[in-house]
């Protein structure tokens, strides 16, 4: 089978549209393509039901009921509207927040908004295998706690959370629990009443569906209230306005329904290829880490440090392959990541790591390429690496003192 390339393996930072999803979008885009507020004709009429109808089926994945959905532009505004919407609404009940350090920037930004606004936010370390256990949430809470923020799945290192334990916990306290699904949902079980959360942030593009499209899952039963963040019409129950995005939600409602129908079978698939690389890298590759929990993290997730190389070399070397770095090397600095910092990860390994995310359309082909072609540059960078050659010589790396020029 003929490789082609490049192949596409950074499907944490976004997925391929699944064909079967362009197709049910594609009538919205062109004949279908009314206001789904426009209540007086067959044309809004027609958006607003299938608006409605890809409600149904983004909650029937999560254990909801579709009247708790909310659209939105993504999760980045999905987080935003959980956090800012619930500290607003409940502030007089305390001003007091409970997070993560590894959150993704969408919450962890939107946190350092509130703090300039007054709330105090309380930012839990994680143990070295990256989750955020139940009893550190429990220490944190105090009685003006108001909200508590941890995510399903990292979104670099594929760590899940134990989220049903962290709800019991939040939940005695009387405290709303939000999590931002994002990375999670679609690819490993999730129940929004197992957790017992209050909000949840979703994101098409993540579960093959389109971009620009996300949703907030807001709890009824009983009923959890949140100040809107965007003023207008009052569309979504006055919680957030503006008109409906009707192609992507469609989009996105039978991007849900295929993860709902398709997760038993996909989820060993993904399993089984990511595997075969990790396998495949470390057998052939020496001095190769893998950062996080093995036994709970996401099939599709391998963030692997290779000891002896930058990030942002390997990235040059594997331009036939999609993948990300451990370094934010799409700012102005190239600081390690943050979420590798927090597990307490050495810097200069932080600096080497290599997320690789398989996704639905991966194949075995693609991943033995990637293995061979990854064992192939790691040599070359090695071998061009002093630091390389002296650990070979069995001299301590971090026994010495580096003379300043």
């Amino acid at each position: 089978m003929a490789i082609k390339l490049p192949i596409y393996m950074d499907n944490h930072a976004t997925t391929p549209l699944d064909p079967r999803v362009l197709d049910a979008m594609l009538p919205y885009l062109r004949d279908n393509f009314g206001n789904a507020a426009s209540r007086s004709h067959a044309f809004g009429w027609a958006a607003e039901k299938a608006s409605e109808d890809a409600r149904e089926q983004v909650a029937a994945l999560i254990g909801a009921s579709g009247k708790e959905i909310v659209w939105t532009s993504g999760a980045t505004e999905s987080d935003n509207l959980a956090l800012k919407g619930a500290a607003e609404f409940h502030k007089d009940k305390g001003n007091h927040i409970v997070t993560a350090q590894t959150e993704h920037k969408a919450v962890l930004d939107t946190c350092k908004r509130l703090e300039k606004e007054g709330f105090q936010v309380t930012y839990l370390p994680v143990a070295e295998d990256g989750r955020v256990r139940p009893e550190a949430v429990a220490a944190a809470l105090t009685d003006k706690t108001i909200l508590v923020s941890v995510m399903l799945a990292n979104n670099e290192i594929g760590t899940v959370n134990p989220v049903n334990e962290i709800g019991a916990v939040v939940k005695a306290r009387g405290c709303l629990f939000h999590i931002d699904a994002v990375q999670g949902v679609g690819k490993i079980p999730f129940d929004v009443n197992a957790a017992r959360a209050d909000l949840v942030s979703l994101s098409a593009h993540k579960m093959y569906g389109p971009k620009g499209v996300g949703a907030l899952y807001v709890r009824r039963k009983p009923r959890v209230r949140i100040s809107a963040q965007i003023d207008g019409g009052g569309h979504e129950r006055g919680m957030r306005s503006g008109t409906l995005n009707v192609p992507g939600i469609v989009g996105f409602g039978v991007a849900a329904e295929i993860c709902r129908r398709e997760l038993s079978v996909e989820g060993p698939r993904m399993l089984a290829l990511r595997e075969r690389l990790r396998q495949g890298l470390q057998s052939q590759i020496s001095d190769t880490f893998v950062n996080g929990s093995m036994e709970h993290r996401l099939p599709g997730n391998l963030n692997i440090s290779f000891a002896f190389i930058e990030g942002e070399a390997m990235l040059m070397a594997l331009k036939d392959v999609a993948v990300s770095s451990g370094s934010a090397c799409t700012s102005a600095s190239l600081e390690p990541s943050y979420v590798l910092r927090a597990l307490g990860v050495e810097e200069e390994m932080a600096h080497t790591s290599i997320r690789f995310g398989i996704g639905r359309f991966n194949t075995e082909e693609e991943v033995d390429f990637v293995i061979d072609l990854v064992a192939r540059k790691v040599k070359k960078l090695r071998e061009m690496s002093p630091l390389y050659e002296m650990a070979q010589a069995g001299i301590d790396i971090k026994s010495i003192q580096w003379a300043a020029h």
